[in-house]
């Protein structure tokens, strides 16, 4: 079986938030879609383990941001490869508060959904949360991000607690008849490509591992270079 068919499957990026009493808590998820018109609702696939999940489930509310095209992998890293458990994703970030109380990331993002939970779905790993729309909001104009142009623009990683989540296949660059190799982000899997460089961090195409300035830290999750190793 090749489960790698399943990225021909079309999804967006996202943000979903909740809350639980005084706290606030929010992650990436890319399983989110809308279900019915009338009433309009949206269902989103949140893994268990995750804290939004508790959030949601005891809260009963959610939100969910849609991203704009040129959202920066470092807020993606930060809602998607960060614990709520040990960071306050939402310290730097400006957000606005919903009338349930769950917060919405106003940065990047295009607009939001706020849904109140109507049914569960036990999907063993995950649960799926069907939410009635009771509020939303265009906060700008512009493209959605893509799962699709998420991986192959923005060079982003899937967390392994993902539905969606594969396990990356090693390869190489090449350039000017040598190999360079790709280093692999032991914290999120972000795979550096000698080939491509890191646009949003100002590192030109070819440019080698080795030559990376040693203050250089993962685009995605932030990580430093001594938690990089080879590919392979």
């Amino acid at each position: 079986m090749d489960t790698k068919i399943l990225r021909k499957i079309s999804y967006g990026v996202y943000i979903v938030s909740s809350k639980r009493g005084e706290e606030i808590n929010g992650q990436v998820a890319n399983a989110v879609m809308q279900v019915t018109s009338d009433p309009p609702r949206v269902a989103v696939a949140l893994n268990k383990d995750n804290l939004t999940h508790e959030f949601v489930k005891d809260s009963g509310m959610f939100t969910v941001c849609i991203l704009a095209q040129e959202t920066p992998l470092k807020l993606i890293g930060l809602f998607g490869f960060k614990s709520g458990r040990e960071t306050d994703k939402f310290a730097d970030v400006p957000c606005r508060m919903c009338d349930s109380g769950c917060p919405v990331v106003v940065e990047h993002s295009l607009g939001y959904v706020e849904a109140r939970v109507i049914q569960q779905l036990d999907l063993g790993t995950h649960t799926l949360f069907v939410g009635e729309v009771i509020d939303a909001q265009v906060l700008a104009e512009g493209e959605p991000m893509t799962y699709a142009y998420y991986h192959q623009v923005k060079k982003g990683t899937t967390p392994s607690k993902a539905p969606t989540f594969v396990e990356a296949e090693p390869t190489t660059a090449k350039k000017e008849g040598t190999t360079m190799k790709k280093y692999v982000c032991q914290v999120c899997g972000y795979v550096y490509n000698p080939e491509e460089g890191d646009a949003d961090g100002g590192i030109a195409a070819g440019t080698s591992f080795e030559q990376l300035p040693e203050d250089w830290v993962c685009p995605v999750c932030g990580a430093t270079k001594d938690q990089f190793e080879p590919e392979g």
